[in-house]
């Protein structure tokens, strides 16, 4: 069986229900496996078992949050040449534009040969102000179904051996 390894993080709640949205869609896949798992226990060996990657990360500063920067520091070097040519998506909750989050992990994910096979989401939630940006998120509907395609289109290509 293949798997689908989804790795998330979230501060306020909003990237996280991005990652749940995504994974429920893709668990209608019977013969895919699709785990969830948070950013800061994700290690190598859970991204050599796994087929295929959805990174979903809010945007921080205009960059990817921290703590997945950290995870691609501590895993980029070990999974060099073990992952290249695997599919991956990523979405990412952005307060404004997400554009240079978007590209940061992009760029990440080229740096380790992936595929990526569905263009990346940038779900905006418009927090601006300091309660806005800290208060806990609620992602919409249209917003969740974006997450939610991304979540099928990946397990569907794993299943049929497409990616």
């Amino acid at each position: 069986m293949k798997k689908l390894l989804i790795i998330y993080h979230s501060y306020t709640g909003g990237t996280e229900q991005m990652a749940e949205a995504a994974a429920a869609a893709a668990r209608g896949e019977k013969d895919i496996e699709t785990l969830v798992m948070r950013v800061e226990n994700c290690e190598p060996p859970n991204m050599l078992e796994a087929d295929g990657y959805i990174f979903a990360t809010p945007e921080n500063l205009a960059a990817i949050a921290g703590v997945m920067k950290a995870f691609f520091d501590r895993c980029y070097y070990p999974l060099l040449g073990q992952i290249e040519g695997r599919p991956y998506a990523a979405m990412i909750c952005a307060g404004s534009d997400g554009e240079n989050a978007r590209k940061q992990l992009e760029r990440i994910a080229t740096g380790w040969r992936l595929k990526k096979v569905i263009d990346t989401p940038i779900i905006c939630t418009h927090a601006q102000t300091e309660e806005a940006i800290l208060a806990p998120k609620t992602i919409g509907e249209t917003d969740k179904a974006q997450c939610a395609e991304i979540g099928a289109t990946l397990s569907a290509g794993l299943a049929m051996g497409v990616f």
